[in-house]
């Protein structure tokens, strides 16, 4: 597989001086060129449990609009991977240089003709664009390329609904697919009518007369009814949820959240730090249905760690949208362990494409520790401008448990402390409450006399309020 480069055409007839003609005849030369190193041919695909039918033959396109060249062949490598993940394989990757994405085609015509010669030398039956696509540039886009068009949004669509166990995880994908697909229905007007106008053949009569409802209403209502019915099921769905966090802030059990970019190791890290056992598989979005595990800190406090959704560049919003009661954990935790890979290429574009995650759900305020896994297979020189860039991340190897003692660490400075300091002297007959002060608060010195058990301790309000009848003067 490779990329071939395609550059926007020239005028000929254009007043420029001979250097300035060669100069650009390089550049179109140049822009030609195919770069090997993204090849998704596959010998054995049976390890791979979700390819159970033939794999789709796929050629890739992007438009490069803005950016670095290495930022957009990076792009375009990403769209690989995901045309990978959601079973295809991957025969050619182009990119047009130009300043907008065609309003018609998003290429342009010319070069969805060349596209259509490309997709039938190499005999692909599906073309994906690297960006969201309109419903107008799909169908005309479809029309000249004869194979079909698929985009970015839907592509990670799909692969969230392959993934998908969960019933909320199910509800969630589908909401997404539905509001995707609404503006996107196409039909034929009134040759699917369902009723005939005027006085039809056999006598219809009263009844069947008007235009009716078209195949294209009829599924433009019966999409609106099924969101509707998701919407219900998924807040129901969260307002569960919501007990369960309820009696956690009641005990004022500390969250932690473990977010970043998909397939940058958080299940293998709340594996490493919890012994959660969760599925770990290198692959996009291997991860979509949330869990929670109790862990301690390494000076023996109780918090939950929570591992989340993988994020991506142009996340698509439905999937914001349809997820946003799974990513409200985010929003509401008392600290986001940033994953990023420390083995990608370009992180710094990762750690910029989830913070705007953050942004949309309003997680900017919640404080965050930047954690950079895979050293073991990182460049150093990457691991060097990351540890410049984020002075206080965290450099780790889920796989290997390196840095995981410094990460403990951190987690023992950062989880919140309880807020209540507290003297108490409980008798000997009362262990519980001696057990309840260990578990859920941070106990300073213990010493034990004639009449109890005598603690110094810092405590959750309601814990402080539970135990004040032990409460004696420093």
């Amino acid at each position: 597989m490779a990329f071939q480069m395609t550059a926007e055409p020239f005028d000929p007839d254009a007043d420029l001086s001979s250097d300035q003609r060669a100069d650009l005849a390089l550049e179109e030369r140049r822009a030609l060129r195919r770069v090997a190193g993204i090849s998704t041919e596959l010998t054995d695909i049976t390890e791979v449990e979700y390819r159970q039918l033939r794999l789709e033959r796929v050629v890739l396109i992007g438009v490069w609009t803005a950016g670095t060249l290495d930022s957009a062949e990076a792009s375009l490598t990403e769209l690989a991977a995901l045309a990978e993940t959601a079973g295809s394989q991957v025969l050619e990757g182009l990119m047009q240089r130009r300043s907008d994405p065609d309003p018609a085609t998003y290429v342009g015509s010319g070069k969805a003709k060349e596209l259509r010669d490309i997709i039938v030398a190499t005999g692909a039956d599906t073309l994906i664009c690297d960006g969201e696509l309109t419903p107008g540039q799909l169908r005309r886009l479809e029309e000249v390329v004869k194979v079909k068009v698929i985009d970015r949004t839907a592509l990670i669509l799909d692969i969230f609904a392959q993934h998908a166990r969960s019933k909320e995880g199910k509800a969630q994908v589908e909401l997404a697919q539905m509001e995707y697909m609404l503006p996107r229905l196409r039909g034929w007007g009134e040759s699917l009518s369902r009723q005939a106008g005027g006085r039809v053949a056999g006598g219809g009569g009263i009844g069947t007369r008007g235009p009716g409802e078209t195949k294209i209403e009829t599924d433009r209502r019966r999409i609106r009814a099924r969101t509707a019915k998701l919407r219900r099921e998924i807040s129901a769905m969260k307002s569960a949820r919501e007990v369960k966090k309820q009696e956690r802030r009641r005990n004022a059990v500390p969250s932690v959240v473990i977010a970043g970019y998909t397939n940058a190791g958080k299940s293998s890290l709340l594996n490493r730090l919890t012994g959660a056992g969760v599925l770990v598989e290198n692959a996009l979005f291997a991860t979509l249905d949330p869990t929670v595990r109790r862990a301690r800190t390494s000076d023996g406090r109780v918090f939950t760690l929570a591992d989340t959704v993988g994020f991506v560049r142009h996340l698509p919003h439905q999937l914001v949208e349809a997820f946003r009661s799974t990513l409200e954990e985010v929003a509401e935790a008392d600290l986001i362990l940033h994953v990023v890979d420390g083995s990608d290429h370009d992180p710094a574009s990762q750690l910029a494409a989830v913070r705007e995650v953050f942004a949309d759900i309003g997680a900017l305020n919640v404080p965050e520790l930047v954690v950079v896994n895979k050293a073991d297979a990182a460049d150093p020189a990457v691991l060097t401008r990351l540890r410049r860039d984020e002075p206080d991340a965290v450099v780790i190897s889920a796989r290997t448990g390196e840095g995981i003692d410094a990460l403990q660490a951190r987690l023992a400075q950062l989880v919140p402390h309880p807020q209540v300091p507290v003297t108490l002297l409980v008798p000997f007959t009362a262990g519980d409450v001696v057990s309840r002060i260990h578990r859920y608060g941070e106990v300073q010195a213990v010493t034990h006399t004639a009449d109890g058990t005598h603690l110094q301790a810092r405590l959750p309000v309601w814990l402080a309020h539970d135990v004040a009848a032990y409460a004696v003067l420093p």
